[in-house]
């Protein structure tokens, strides 16, 4: 390509190496060998844009020259032959997500080129190598490509041109720069800042020969304030802030704070302070006392070990930040679930786990005040709730934050008790002046009897805790492992359910109604079936309640009545115009918003006559908050279609309620009929109902007869329909036309 000649002097800042569309000036070459320059990027633009930008500049007085791989394993081979590299800009994915990674280490290890250096690009913003990366790998800088403007990128190969010049002009001092090679691996190692921190000082006293004797201290980039001691060694070893290390030795506090406000080295007789900059908000510096003026070729190695444990500390930094995201609430500074997790299981491998308890502790109606008082003042309560756990408990149990609103306690069985934690929130938080009362609900789990994981205890604490918060008059609840089954099978079931509907194994049964007095078949009742594969039938007692508890059921009953209806047409289109169809309608389903709309559309679509379909609820829901439904039925009724009352007899009716209800028929409950033949108090029952009915002007119906006797008694009694297995059992759609069609 054209050797542009743009002069480091007119760069600007603001202008990406994406946008290199000027003209460049003409150059004269800088003598002397150039600097090699390895460009490693299976994007061919970033190859263009980064000869073009830094194309006959000159860096310490020599050109540059570039080489190109546009991946991995060519860059491999291309540096088996090729001598005297200096730079390596290096893309961290290429042929694979870790395709540069290994590239380093294959730079470092297998070719042993320790004085080239890398710089990591990612085309990733804020991407930066994780930490097993960054401790196994020799990487000396790594960029965002969208944040190397034509000057950052020749400010960064500049750098680490003068860093390998200086490497190649001392190889004579071999013992300090394999020095500064170990330091980097020792160092990245470690885990924490302040144990970084103190391996620093350790690795810069040896570099020196002597003695650690100093501070690290990391100061915001905005320079309010004394820099923050992170790690002292020899004399300054417990010195926790600056200003008393200040007042025993005024010269290294103060080199401390010019190096951070003028960034730069500072070397005086006797003290040294080394500026780190940092790219996560804060810079460092280390002051140290030197036990001997220090020669130029220890100067230079300390350059080197500056830009090496600059990196270092920007990577710490993060580790440490990307840890405490990871495992710790960043509202509260509590353990996150992740944490607890990591808590749960190693008590559950350890002897303490006979006597340990976790507790889940929900605060109750926490959304409302949150959406009352905003999310500010919420978190100020999560906060103070917080700190009063955490007050209240010993070092010996751990405070964790897992949810919006929910907390958790793990310790010991005598400290982890119910009523002492409800007490915790007897007294109310004051929040910005204000008083709050809030309560909580607990859901608890004894370790000794648990036989998963920690992911598994949590699981079964919030189990607990959700059976606590469907109790009235109890705030906390043990786990059992009978709960477990039952919940175990209930969420088996709900996903059995799912895919058995979808795969149309639900079906429809019709159970004939039949005139007591004739015998005549007068309409039926859709009942709802699902067969296994295996052709198992699962008993509707089991399944349409996880249906309702999933919500499956709005889904399904939709399904049902278009499929009741459409057989409806059917039987009508055979001749039976007189016939009505039955369908039961479950509350979750009645109480849907659009429940009227899905009822319009299913009689719309399938052209069944409004008149001619009846919906069954029952007692219990009829009388549930009557006012909202008598205005509900008021509405079904008024699309043509009539109501009955599943089940009566088995729950509390008012008749003021029933009065108020636009219904067409009562159903007396099977248990009646089944007792009317040899219980006098079954027979009352039944009778009551009827004689109900008769004044309420509601016709009346019988489910669940099976043999003569109990029909004759209800003929007596003046019920003139029924349905049950004396008739019929269910039948299939089929069956049902041929056994209408039976004189």
């Amino acid at each position: 390509m054209p050797a542009p000649t743009t002069r480091a002097s007119a760069i600007d800042d603001s202008d990406d190496l994406e946008f290199l569309a000027e003209t460049p000036e003409a150059s004269d070459a800088g003598g002397g060998p150039a600097w090699r320059i390895l460009v490693v990027d299976d994007d061919a633009d970033v190859h263009t844009t980064t000869a073009f930008a830094l194309a006959n500049l000159e860096m310490q007085g020599r050109r540059l020259e570039f080489l190109h791989a546009h991946s991995a394993a060519e860059a491999r081979a291309l540096l088996e032959r090729e001598a005297d590299i200096a730079v390596i800009l290096l893309d961290v994915v290429m042929e694979q997500a870790d395709a540069g990674l290994h590239l380093v280490r294959h730079v470092r290890e297998t070719l042993g080129r320790a004085d080239v250096r890398i710089i990591l690009r990612t085309g990733q913003p804020g991407y930066a190598p994780e930490m097993e990366a960054i401790r196994g790998y020799d990487i000396n800088d790594y960029r965002s490509k969208a944040e190397l403007t034509r000057t950052k990128l020749f400010t960064a190969v500049a750098a680490a041109v003068r860093s390998y010049e200086q490497i190649r002009a001392l190889q004579a001092s071999r013992a300090g720069m394999e020095r500064i090679v170990r330091a980097s691996a020792d160092l990245t190692a470690l885990h924490g800042l302040r144990d970084f921190g103190r391996g620093v000082l350790a690795q810069l006293a040896a570099l020196l020969g002597q003695d650690a004797d100093g501070l690290l201290c990391a100061r915001d980039k905005s320079g309010a304030g004394l820099p923050q001691v992170i790690a002292g060694s020899g004399a300054w070893a417990h010195v926790l802030e600056l200003e008393p290390a200040m007042r025993r030795d005024p010269g290294l506090g103060d080199a401390i704070v010019r190096a951070l406000d003028e960034r730069t080295n500072l070397f005086s007789e006797g003290r040294l302070a080394l500026y780190f900059p940092g790219k996560s908000g804060r810079d460092f510096s280390v002051g140290l006392r030197l036990a001997a003026p220090m020669c130029e070729i220890q100067r230079k190695l300390l350059e080197v070990f500056c830009s090496v444990i600059a990196v270092g500390l920007d990577n710490v930094e993060l580790v440490s930040h990307l840890h405490m995201s990871a495992f710790y609430d960043t509202l509260t500074g509590l353990p996150n679930r992740t944490r607890l997790v990591e808590l749960l299981d190693a008590t559950l491998d350890g002897p303490f786990r006979s006597e340990a308890i976790v507790a889940l502790v929900d605060i109750d109606h926490f959304a409302e005040t949150n959406d009352a008082l905003g999310h500010q003042f919420g978190d100020a309560l999560l906060t103070a709730v917080a700190e009063r756990l955490k007050s209240a408990l010993s070092s010996g149990e751990t405070v964790a934050r897992i949810g919006s609103d929910v907390f958790c306690v793990l310790g010991s069985a005598s400290a982890v008790v119910p009523s002492r934690i409800a007490a915790l929130f007897e007294a109310p938080f004051s929040i910005d002046g204000q008083d709050v009362q809030v309560a909580a609900t607990l859901g608890l789990v004894r370790l000794a009897e648990h036989d998963g994981n920690g992911a598994d205890a949590l699981k079964d604490a919030d189990i607990a805790l959700k059976r606590a918060k469907s109790q009235h008059g109890t705030n906390h609840f043990y786990f059992t492992r009978g709960l477990g089954v039952e919940i175990r099978e209930r969420v088996r079931m709900m996903h059995a359910l799912r895919s058995g509907f979808a795969r149309g194994q639900l079906y429809l049964a019709y159970q004939p109604q039949v005139d007591l007095a004739t015998g005549r078949a007068f309409g039926a009742e859709a009942l709802l079936r699902w067969r296994l594969e295996d052709g198992r039938n699962v008993p509707p007692d089991r399944f349409i309640p996880i249906a309702e508890y999933s919500g499956l059921i709005t889904e399904i009953g939709e399904w049902v009545l278009r499929e009741a209806c459409a057989e409806l047409v059917r039987l009508r289109e055979a001749g039976h115009v007189d016939f009505t169809m039955s369908v039961n309608v479950s509350q979750v389903q009645f109480r849907h918003p659009h429940f009227l709309d899905m009822l319009r559309r299913a009689l719309q679509d399938t052209g069944a006559p409004a008149e001619y379909v009846e919906l069954e609820i029952t007692e219990s829901m009829a009388m549930e908050e009557p006012d909202l439904l008598a205005e509900m039925l008021a509405q079904v009724k008024r699309t043509g279609v009539s109501i009955a009352i599943d089940d009566f007899g088995t729950g509390f009716s008012s008749l003021s309620h029933l009065q108020r209800l636009q219904v067409d028929r009562l159903k007396i409950d099977r248990a009646f009929v089944s007792e009317i033949t040899g219980s006098a108090r079954g027979s009352s029952i039944a009778e009551m109902v009827i004689q109900l009915g008769r004044n309420l002007g509601l016709s009346i119906i019988a489910e669940g007869v099976e043999d003569e006797r109990q029909a004759q008694i209800l003929r007596a009694l003046g019920c003139r329909k029924a349905q049950g297995f004396l008739f019929s059992r269910p039948l299939a759609p089929d069956e049902l036309v041929s056994w209408l069609a039976v004189p």
